[in-house]
């Protein structure tokens, strides 16, 4: 059954500061189309968000659960405030979660990313879900960090408690994480994208990492991720300008894999997520392990990852079923053994 259709999620206004667009002057700041350079146009709206004066698509979410996904499924406990969560598709397997804080544009507070850990970890040993997807609203996926919370910190306080270290779990997660991003992805939203195993992106969404202008730079990973993302010249122009790039312009640098009209993005994430959800999730692991050595580690030593999980599949029930499946001419039966 497709997912149902739901209301968009209405923002109010942010107190963060964003920069100028990169898209060209007079187009929507939304529209995949126009220049690497320009200002977005006027808005009616007191805010530096330059919200779109026509109303924006339905989005197709399937109806929330506010509970997380245990060992057992879906339990009636532990609601969040901040997120909906809930399991999805044809067979149950894939985990949605929604950042639910439309009044701050989905602002990554401190409430915020101590639930998606929980929400994570119960993913993470939910023994039907395969992969996840996350997503956010039409406006935002995330539109940064919460400002008001950091604006008083000291550096004391930062380096004694590892201010933005508990934000590192997303990436540690074993099963693989799509990241479904519509409307604002800056700062902190940009960098919690790229934590993500696969960003797909509706046309209208917009990359940044604007931290420049508030006097900072970015925290959870933005100059390293974007920079092995996009290459040197990109990543340098937008951390030091805090220019945004469109969907469309991410696309070409690598930074997202695919890009979907906004009201068909959730659903290609959940087919995504599916088809991965479908295959050994202790070889999908595995796989994923791999890949991500060829980020932090040198070319040799990559290598001998890639072949110690190589030969570390020989020592599942689920290698042995799948070829043995692929010479009788018949799908596969994984176990995830």
């Amino acid at each position: 059954m497709p997912p149902a259709r739901s209301a968009p999620l209405h923002s109010s206004l942010a107190a963060l500061p964003l920069p100028r667009s990169r898209l060209a002057p007079r187009t929507p700041p939304h529209s995949p189309r126009g220049g690497r350079r320009g200002n977005p146009p006027s808005s009616p709206f007191p805010s530096p968000f330059p919200f779109p004066a026509e109303p924006l698509p339905r989005a197709r979410l399937p109806p929330p659960l506010r509970a997380p996904c245990g060992a057992r499924g879906c339990s009636a406990g532990a609601a969040f405030q901040y997120l909906l969560v809930q399991k999805t598709g044809a067979q149950k397997n894939v985990g949605l979660i929604q950042l639910n804080r439309p009044q701050a544009l989905n602002a990554l507070c401190e409430g915020l990313m101590a639930e998606l850990r929980r929400a994570l970890e119960a993913m993470e040993s939910d023994p039907e879900v395969g992969a996840i997807v996350l997503t956010g609203s039409q406006k935002a996926f995330a539109a940064g960090a919460d400002i008001k919370e950091m604006q008083n910190k000291t550096f004391q306080e930062c380096y004694s408690s590892g201010f933005l270290a508990g934000w590192d779990k997303v990436s540690v997660v074993r099963k693989p994480i799509i990241a479904a991003v519509n409307g604002y992805a800056l700062g902190g939203g940009c960098e919690l994208a790229m934590m993500c195993d696969i960003i797909y992106a509706g046309e209208k969404a917009q990359f940044g990492q604007p931290e420049i202008l508030l006097g900072t730079i970015p925290g959870a990973g933005g100059t390293q991720r974007l920079t092995r993302a996009v290459g040197k010249s990109l990543a340098m122009e937008m951390v030091l300008t805090g220019d945004r790039i469109s969907a469309k312009e991410a696309k070409e640098a690598g930074l997202v894999s695919k890009v979907f009209p906004v009201e068909k993005l959730l659903d290609a994430a959940i087919a995504c997520a599916e088809k991965i959800a479908s295959n050994s999730k202790l070889v999908t692991a595995m796989a994923k392990e791999s890949v991500n050595a060829a980020f932090e580690t040198t070319l040799t030593e990559g290598n001998r990852t890639e072949k110690r999980l190589f030969y570390a599949t020989f020592a599942t029930s689920d290698r042995k079923e799948g070829m043995t499946a692929f010479v009788e001419k018949r799908k596969a039966n994984f176990t995830d053994s």
